[in-house]
């Protein structure tokens, strides 16, 4: 069948739409009419080529749409379910087997090698191969040939494009809270643009320091906050650094300096 995708051509180009064909399904395989699909940072750094993902590719790994065919094999979805798109695993690992997929042993392969295992792409255009299967997905495109273990069923009623970014975002934020971080109920973190370092830090992102300050009580890390803020300030900066402290002094002030915040 006929789609329309963002096609990356080579690295650093912009996304161009195109019409590329989409292949008969494989027997494990799910296609989704897409109707939502967030924009993360892998997928620029991807495109931009930090991360070797063969190209031209159709990236996008946080989709979210409608089921409309289903391989032979697929029994968790049917015609017709909302679904979310998420990342791929083999199913069969030792990690997998154990519910622990995001440690699946092909990883890498599984969601950067953007082509289904056997090095075949159900995406082509005027019969040349284009990589598709990004994350068992490749959401950038109006369908998505999914891979069925990385598709998760919806319940009605729910927004298509909420759902989309939980695929990679909101589920990769939520683990480092709840597993790294372990954040019990109730308590207050910081949160910052994590991934961005600061100059004035030697590259060391002011997050990290937080973090590192944490494990001495909550007056350290509100003290680390507070002095991110004022050299922030008196270089005129703006941004992360001056609004995390502002948040994060408002909270540590009112807890208990013996308040628990053990990474």
């Amino acid at each position: 069948m006929r789609i329309r995708a963002a096609v990356t051509e080579s690295e650093g180009a912009p996304f161009a739409i195109e019409e590329l064909e989409a292949g008969e399904l494989r027997p494990d395989e799910v296609l989704v009419e897409v109707k939502a699909a967030g924009i993360c940072h892998t997928d620029l750094i991807c495109r931009d080529q930090w991360m070797p993902v063969p190209l031209p590719a159709v990236l996008g790994h946080e989709g979210a749409g409608i089921v409309r065919e289903v391989g032979a094999f697929v029994t968790k979805v049917a015609l017709g379910d909302r679904v979310a798109l998420t990342f791929n695993s083999c199913g069969s690992c030792s990690n997998c087997l154990k519910g622990r997929s995001t440690y699946c042993v092909d990883i890498f392969g599984r969601n950067f090698g953007a082509a289904r295992p056997d090095g075949t792409s159900a995406l082509s255009r005027e019969g040349e191969l284009v990589h598709g299967h990004f994350f068992g997905q490749s959401s950038f495109a109006t369908h998505a040939v999914a891979h069925v273990r990385s598709v998760v069923k919806l319940p009605e009623g729910v927004d298509l494009g909420i759902a989309a970014p939980f695929g990679c975002g909101i589920q990769t934020g939520a683990g480092g809270v709840l597993n790294s971080l372990q954040a019990p109920a109730g308590s207050s973190i910081a949160v910052s643009c994590g991934a961005k370092s600061d100059p004035r830090y030697d590259g060391e992102s002011t997050s990290a320091r937080v973090l590192a300050a944490s494990r001495a009580g909550s007056s350290a890390a509100g003290a680390t906050l507070d002095r991110s803020r004022r050299s922030s300030n008196a270089s005129g900066g703006s941004g992360p650094n001056r609004s995390i402290s502002s948040a994060a002094k408002a909270s540590t002030s009112s807890r208990s300096t013996s308040a628990d915040r053990r990474r």
